[in-house]
């Protein structure tokens, strides 16, 4: 026999069933239908549990902010190009659930070798061993274009990339995001770093000139999360860490300026839940009102998913 003295479960104080409330029930459950063989049905079989339940309730409230003409403003790293999911972000900022874009500076060296050359993304581990990595003539040259056509009219730098490929007769134009965000009138803003993309290694980069540039984006899209009040939906795709301080500070700045802003809908989307995107886009703007979602899967599946969701739900009442 234990020396230890073991507690006497005898002794426990049980109860009803019916006493506890339960968290799930059979009415969530999924839903098998093999006979509809569609993406809505899809859809529809997904258990109203945990992230599934939270990606139908994402869906309806960006179908809301687009009904009620809220903005929808899509953060989204470079990866998403390299991954080859510009042609969605495309169709959704034509029908209208993107109203904003905004990136970093990686993207801008995918978009324009996407819409000069049709292709993109070095090998970066054999590149780097001569010294030849990010140092392509002709995508530095096209950026500087833009960074000078910045300067001559007072673009922002994303307003820039777009006209630069509008008018430079881009032979895959159709697959830039910046070229088609010029087209449609969306803002597609640049938040740039310094040292970290391939751009700033050469030669003509006009540091002063493409910071305020950048600033004037910056800017920019500060007065838009001014207007996510009641609403309005933040979505965060793939940036571990410059895009979500961007959007924590252009929040601190609407705010400061424009009072209330509150009862808006933010959402990342990432491989891995890093800590920035969750306290800086999920938690802390929506502490006191609002929803935060987080889901987590590779982009070239998570986003597909959004977008089918998306357009299949666009006509269908929603319910929240």
């Amino acid at each position: 026999m234990s020396k230890y003295e073991p507690i006497d479960l005898n002794r426990v104080r049980t109860h009803p069933f019916d006493l506890k409330k339960r968290k799930v029930e059979i009415k969530d459950f999924s839903k098998p239908d093999g006979n509809a063989l569609s993406f809505s049905a899809f859809l529809d079989s997904l258990p109203r549990v945990l992230k599934a339940s939270d990606l139908k309730k994402l869906i309806d409230l960006i179908l809301l902010a687009r009904k009620n003409k809220k903005p929808v403003i899509f953060f989204g790293g470079a990866h998403l190009i390299k991954c080859g999911l510009s042609p969605l972000l495309v169709d959704l900022m034509e029908d209208g659930f993107l109203t904003f874009f905004s990136t970093h500076g990686a993207s801008i060296v995918h978009d324009i070798e996407i819409a000069f050359f049709g292709k993109t993304s070095e090998v970066v581990e054999k590149n780097i061993e001569d010294g030849s990595f990010g140092m392509t003539a002709e995508t530095s040259e096209i950026f500087n274009g833009a960074v000078a056509e910045a300067k001559k009219l007072n673009l922002g730098l994303g307003e820039a990339i777009g006209k630069k490929i509008t008018e430079g007769n881009a032979k895959y134009k159709e697959y830039s995001l910046f070229f088609n965000a010029y087209r449609l009138n969306i803002p597609a803003c640049v938040h740039i770093g310094i040292g970290t993309d391939v751009l700033n290694q050469n030669p003509g980069y006009e540091a002063e000139t493409v910071g305020k540039a950048s600033f004037l984006d910056f800017k920019i899209l500060c007065e838009e999360v001014s207007k996510i009040d009641g609403g309005g939906v933040v979505m965060n795709f793939g940036s571990a860490v410059i895009l979500p301080e961007v959007f924590l500070k252009a929040l601190s700045v609407a705010r400061n300026i424009k009072g209330k802003v509150d009862g808006f809908v933010t959402a990342n989307f990432d491989m891995i839940q890093h800590y920035r995107p969750i306290q800086n886009v999920v938690k802390r703007p929506t502490q006191s009102s609002g929803h935060g979602f987080s889901f987590t899967g590779h982009h070239e599946i998570m986003l597909p998913l959004l977008y089918w969701a998306l357009k299949v739900n666009s006509n269908r009442k929603t319910k929240v």
